[in-house]
C-alpha cells in the first residue's frame, strides 16, 4: 500500500505592531508586492515604493537640517517618536551631539513652557493629588506590564524655569529617551510620570491652555501621602526592584524624599545625585588638565540648593578618598544664595541640609565679586538658575588670582546659564600673550556648563570646545547598571564612581581641545563596581559584563513582519498500516 503525501507551509506568526505615516516597511529588503502586503490586508494602502529604514532616515534627517526653530524640531522629533519609535532612536543616536540638545536641555524647558500650546498627544501618567487612594488602578490602566525604571516629577522646579505644573511632564519624557538612546534601555520598559498637586504659577492658573489642576499647590499631610501612596504602588506593580528617579521637585521636597525613600527603595534624585557626579568628573578631569589634586581647591559655590549641596557632598567624599577628614573637605567649600554667604550667624535662616557648609563669616562681603575676592576660589560653580552672575568683573578676578581657573556655569536652560563660554575664556585671559593651550601653560579658565555652547574660536585662531556638564552622562548609564545588576538600594558611592569613571573616559586629546567630558561614556565599570561592592542582587554574577550589557541593550533594526515560513515535506495523510 502506497502513502498519500503532501507538502505543508508552516506559518508561525511574530508579535508585531503596524505603524502609518514613516513607518517601517511591510517587509524590509523585499520588492514590490511582496507577500506581507497580501498577507496582512495592507495592498494598495501605501505607496507601492518599499522603503528601507535607512531611506526612511535620510528623509527624517533631511526634514530636520530644514528647519531652524528648535521648538519645531522638537515638535518632529516628539511626532516621529510616537509614530515610529525604533526610526527616531536611530537617527537620535547616531546624531546624539547633535539632537540631545533638542529633546533634552536646552530646548526641552521651552518644550516645558510651551507644552499646553504644542500638545498633540498625551505621553506618560498623569496622577492628580484628587487620585488619592487609587494611584494603583491607575497604574493598571498603563499599557505595559514589565516597567524597569520611572522618571517622576511634581513639576514645582523645571530646570532654572520653576513650577511649571504638570506642563513639567516633558522633563520625564525627556530623560526616558536619553535611558534608550544613551543606555539601550528598551522604551516600553520606561515610564514617565507626573504628579500634579497644582501650580503657583499664576500665569498658567489664568492660561486657558493650560492642562493641570488650577489650583494652588497643596504642600499639606495630603501630599506626603499621596507621594507615599505612588511609591508603594509602583513596587506593588513592577517589583521592588523597580528604579524610581525623582526629577525637579523643589528644594524642600527633594532632600526630604531622598532620605525618606532610598534605603527603602531602588531611587535616586537626579538634580541631586546626577548633577553632583557629572560636576565632580568635571573637576576630576580639570585637574588633569591644571595638574592641581580636588584636595587643593577652594570651591565657592553660587547657589546654594539641591544641586549645590549634592555637588559639595561628593565633593567632600571625593577629598575623603584622598585621605582627608570630613570637616577639612567641607571648610574647602564656600556657598554664596541670594542671600548672601553661608555663614554663621547671617539674618536669614540657613536649613538642615546646609549646615555642613555654613562657617564663620570671612569678613564683610556684599555680593559675589567679594566673595570671590575674599575666599579667592580656585573653582566658582554656578547653580542658582539666576541668569549672568558670574560678571566680567568676576571671571576677570578669577583669572587675576588663579593661573587655570575653573569656571562652572551649571544653570540651564542656556538663558540661565551664568555666563557663556566665549566670556569664561576670554575674559580670565590677563596676558597679552601666552603658551599652546596643549601645554596648558595658558591663562584661561577650564570651563563648564549645564546647557551646551559652540566652540570659541580666540584671537590667535585657535578653536576651544566647552564641556558641557550633561547630566546625561551619568543618570542613563547608572539607571542602566541598577537594572541590569538587580540594585535594590543606590548609594552615593555609585555616583561617586559614575563620576570617577567618567572622568577617565576623557582622552589627553579631548582635554588639549578644552572638553571636559568625552563625547560618549562607558557604563561597564559602574556594573563591575555594584558587583564589587556587593550592591548587586541579579546572580549569577555575568562573567563578561560588556558582553552581558551590550546583549541585553535594545535594537533600533526593524523586525521582519513577515511570518516565519518553511516548508514540512512528506506529511502522510493516514495512519501508518502494515503492507502485506
Amino acid at each position: 500500500m502506497q502513502h498519500k503525501t503532501a507538502s505543508l507551509r508552516i506559518t508561525a506568526f511574530p508579535q508585531w505592531t503596524f505603524q502609518t505615516s514613516d513607518s517601517p516597511p511591510c517587509c524590509p529588503g523585499h520588492g514590490l508586492h511582496s507577500p506581507g502586503e497580501t498577507e496582512f490586508g495592507i495592498h494598495g494602502l501605501l505607496p507601492p515604493k518599499v522603503e528601507t529604514q535607512d531611506i526612511q532616515a535620510m528623509r527624517f534627517q533631511n526634514n530636520l537640517k530644514n528647519m531652524t526653530d528648535p521648538l519645531q524640531k522638537y515638535i518632529y522629533l516628539m511626532g516621529i517618536q510616537e509614530r515610529n519609535e525604533r526610526l527616531f532612536y536611530r537617527v537620535l543616536m547616531e546624531d546624539i551631539e547633535e539632537l540631545m540638545p533638542i529633546v533634552y536641555t536646552p530646548t526641552v524647558g521651552l518644550a516645558c513652557t510651551h507644552y499646553g500650546h504644542i500638545f498633540r498627544r498625551p505621553k506618560g501618567l498623569f496622577i492628580s493629588i484628587r487620585d488619592k487612594g487609587h494611584i494603583r488602578s491607575i497604574l493598571d490602566n498603563w499599557p505595559e506590564t514589565d516597567v524597569a525604571a520611572v522618571v517622576v516629577t511634581d513639576g514645582e522646579r523645571i530646570l532654572g524655569l520653576g513650577d511649571l505644573g504638570v506642563y513639567g511632564m516633558g522633563i520625564p519624557v525627556g530623560k526616558l529617551c536619553l535611558y534608550t538612546a544613551c543606555a539601550g534601555i528598551r522604551p516600553e520598559r520606561c515610564l514617565p510620570v507626573a504628579i500634579d498637586v497644582g501650580t503657583n504659577n499664576e500665569t498658567l492658573l489664568k492660561d486657558p491652555l493650560y492642562m493641570g489642576l488650577y489650583q494652588e499647590r497643596d504642600n499639606s499631610q495630603v501630599y506626603d501621602d499621596l507621594i507615599d501612596e505612588f511609591m508603594e504602588a509602583v513596587v506593588d506593580k513592577y517589583g521592588q526592584g523597580t528604579l524610581i528617579q525623582f526629577e525637579d521637585f523643589g528644594n524642600h521636597n527633594a532632600f526630604r524624599f531622598l532620605r525618606k525613600y532610598r534605603e527603602k527603595y531602588c531611587t535616586f534624585n537626579d538634580d541631586i545625585q546626577g548633577t553632583a557626579a557629572v560636576a565632580l568628573a568635571g573637576l576630576l578631569a580639570a585637574q588633569r588638565a591644571i595638574g592641581k589634586p580636588i584636595t587643593e581647591h577652594r570651591v565657592l559655590f553660587l547657589g546654594a540648593g539641591e544641586a549645590a549641596l549634592g555637588i559639595a557632598n561628593l565633593i567632600v567624599m571625593a577629598m575623603m578618598e584622598k585621605g582627608m577628614s570630613q570637616a577639612e573637605a567641607r571648610n574647602k567649600i564656600w556657598m554664596f544664595d541670594k542671600h548672601g554667604l553661608l555663614v554663621k550667624g547671617r539674618q536669614e535662616e540657613t536649613d538642615s541640609n546646609q549646615e555642613a557648609f555654613v562657617h564663620d563669616s570671612p569678613g564683610s562681603v556684599q555680593s559675589f565679586l567679594d566673595a570671590v575676592n575674599t575666599i579667592k576660589p580656585t573653582a566658582i560653580i554656578g547653580v542658582s538658575g539666576a541668569g549672568r552672575l558670574f560678571t566680567h568683573d568676576v571671571l576677570k578676578a578669577m583669572g587675576t588670582m588663579n593661573d587655570r581657573p575653573i569656571i562652572f556655569a551649571l544653570s540651564n536652560p542656556t538663558t540661565k546659564a551664568e555666563c557663556t563660554a566665549e566670556d569664561a575664556y576670554t575674559l580670565t585671559d590677563v596676558h597679552s600673550s601666552f603658551l599652546s593651550f596643549v601645554s596648558f601653560d595658558r591663562k584661561a579658565d577650564v570651563f563648564a556648563s549645564g546647557s551646551p555652547f559652540g566652540p570659541v574660536t580666540l584671537s590667535d585662531g585657535r578653536v576651544i570646545t566647552p564641556g558641557q556638564g550633561n547630566n546625561a552622562y551619568i543618570f542613563p548609564g547608572v539607571a542602566l547598571a541598577v537594572i541590569l545588576s538587580g540594585v535594590r538600594h543606590i548609594s552615593d558611592t555609585v555616583f561617586l564612581e559614575a563620576a570617577k569613571t567618567l572622568a577617565e573616559q576623557l582622552t589627553d586629546e579631548e582635554l588639549a581641545e578644552g572638553r571636559l567630558y568625552p563625547p560618549l561614556s562607558n557604563i561597564r565599570e559602574v556594573v563591575e563596581f555594584v558587583y564589587a561592592k556587593g550592591m548587586a542582587f541579579r546572580y549569577p554574577e555575568p562573567v563578561d559584563k560588556e558582553s552581558f550589557v551590550r546583549a541585553t541593550v535594545w535594537d533600533t533594526h526593524y523586525d521582519s513582519f513577515l511570518p516565519d515560513t518553511y516548508d514540512w515535506p512528506g506529511v502522510s495523510y493516514s495512519p501508518k498500516t502494515d503492507e502485506k
